[in-house]
């Protein structure tokens, strides 16, 4: 009997879904805080052309080492400029010069390359039970899914179509729901005259190299902060979104290429880039695809995505961003839902590590921030803290294997 080959419609769905969930993943980000570039850059005093290079590298820069992991580990590595060192940047640029900035960030990618390529950082992770990791990752999406329904205050036509034709197109086609809302939002802001792009003109971005200048203001105020921002805030969680999707890719490949990434691109403007955390969520899950071993697409498309941003520049950059806010958050928290819905299931799953995880889910949720650090560090110091009152200890490595071997023996 001759084997049976897989339909010209299949291969085509197997591509699509993976593909729209990475441009999707680039839609939100650029559309949802890439506004945070721009007031940085308006606060150091750049020029148009300045401007322009650091959107060109933060962006060639995101998508190729996105493509490249993708590609290599055959998992959806998505990667992403670090959007709480964005925000740190918007006010530590206003005492720090533009030369003496890129010299931080050149110091801080090359703390991730060592950090990455010391292994010190795929072991923290492991140590970090299943439950609170998942709990944590339910906090940090939250915001989203409450986001998606938020909007309807301030416009319920847009908000609320998206909402039903996203119930509609899960009971008729619950595989095309996504790229449904994401087709048929668009239609709807076309028809109602609300995405203008009859000015717009595609230009090329060119590089601008700076010259970096190396003090301690700039390694103590701008360098260090950058370093502690983007680990805590962007690698960890962002880590803990592919462990919580199954995926069991090293932490050290990412921190490693990425933060080698940071260092070429910094002197053209690049603050940082990284592993991403809550675009991630968008591709890791079976809304990406039902078979995990093809949602490496997404990462590719993703990847190609902002290669062909930041090719053009401002330009694009514009483009996502001329969509209306409630579009992006309303898009983004409905792509997340079942993220969420996973990430709680799995931290409500173990009764001996259930109120561990509802504690880690309640503190992240909060946004905690002390000390320049966000709500995604506090909510695991917290959660790994009430864990170890419980408990008595904190998990140890054999531990977490033995558990992490239980929960796949389980699946």
């Amino acid at each position: 009997m001759l084997p049976v080959l897989p339909s010209s419609a299949s291969r085509f769905g197997d591509l699509l879904h993976p593909i729209v969930a990475g441009v999707l993943s680039v839609i939100v980000n650029y559309g949802g805080t890439f506004i945070l570039v721009f007031q940085a850059a308006k606060v150091a005093g750049l020029g148009p052309e300045q401007t322009a290079s650091w959107v060109w590298s933060v962006s060639i820069g995101v998508g190729l080492t996105g493509i490249y992991l993708s590609w290599r580990q055959r998992e959806p590595v998505i990667t992403a400029w670090s959007t709480p060192a964005a925000a740190f940047l918007v006010t530590a640029l206003s005492t720090t010069s533009y030369a003496e900035a890129v010299g931080a960030y050149l110091l801080s990618a090359a703390a991730f390359v060592v950090l990455g390529l010391s292994g010190c950082f795929e072991r923290v992770i492991r140590l970090i039970p299943s439950g609170v990791a998942s709990g944590l990752l339910a906090g940090i999406l939250l915001q989203f899914g409450v986001g998606a329904f938020g909007g309807a205050t301030v416009d319920p036509l847009l908000v609320g179509f998206l909402i039903v034709a996203y119930v509609a197109l899960k009971r008729v086609t619950a595989r095309y729901a996504v790229v449904g809302i994401l087709v048929l939002g668009l239609a709807v802001l076309l028809g109602q005259g609300r995405l203008d792009l009859s000015g717009l003109r595609l230009e090329l971005a060119a590089p601008v190299f700076t010259m970096p200048e190396f003090s301690l203001n700039g390694l103590l105020s701008v360098a260090l902060p950058l370093f502690l921002i983007t680990l805590t805030g962007q690698y960890m969680p962002g880590m803990l979104v592919l462990r919580n999707d199954g995926f069991k890719t090293s932490a050290n490949p990412i921190v490693a290429v990425t933060g080698l990434g940071s260092l070429l691109m910094a002197p053209f403007g690049s603050h940082a880039f990284n592993v991403a955390a809550i675009t991630a969520a968008i591709c890791t899950g079976p809304e990406a695809h039902a078979d995990p071993a093809k949602r490496w697409v997404a990462g590719i498309a993703a990847g190609v995505s902002y290669v062909l941003v930041g090719v053009f520049g401002v330009t694009l950059a514009a483009v996502f961003m001329a969509f209306p806010a409630t579009f992006i958050t309303t898009l983004a928290g409905l792509a997340l839902l079942g993220a969420i819905g996973g990430s709680l299931a799995n931290a409500m799953a173990d009764v001996k590590s259930r109120e561990a995880a509802l504690i880690t889910f309640l503190a992240a949720s909060a946004k905690i921030s002390l000390f320049g650090i966000g709500g995604a560090f506090w909510g695991l110091v917290i959660g790994l803290g009430a864990y170890a009152v419980l408990h008595g200890r904190l998990p140890s490595r054999r531990f977490v294997e033995t558990l992490s071997a239980k929960e796949e023996a389980a699946q």
